[in-house]
């Protein structure tokens, strides 16, 4: 996955996130910025999960939101 294309449409991908993981807060959203391996971070945090479960739910949110990785829905 392009999480460059993540970083450039972070604002409009808050939204999925927060219904995916909503003990994510906006002040964790904007720390995360689009970046991974915060993301992965801020789950295994918040939700007190090994890092391996939290990168496998990124994973299955990244397989569930293609589109946000497309190029060309870049905004």
């Amino acid at each position: 996955m392009n999480w460059d294309t993540i970083k450039g449409n972070w604002k409009q991908m808050r939204g999925s996130v927060k219904e995916q993981w909503g003990k994510l807060t906006d002040d964790h959203l904007d720390v995360i910025d689009g970046r991974r391996e915060q993301l992965v971070g801020r789950i295994q945090e918040s939700y007190g999960v090994a890092r391996d479960e939290a990168d496998r739910q990124v994973k299955d949110w990244e397989k569930r939101n293609k589109h946000f990785f497309d190029e060309r829905a870049k905004v």
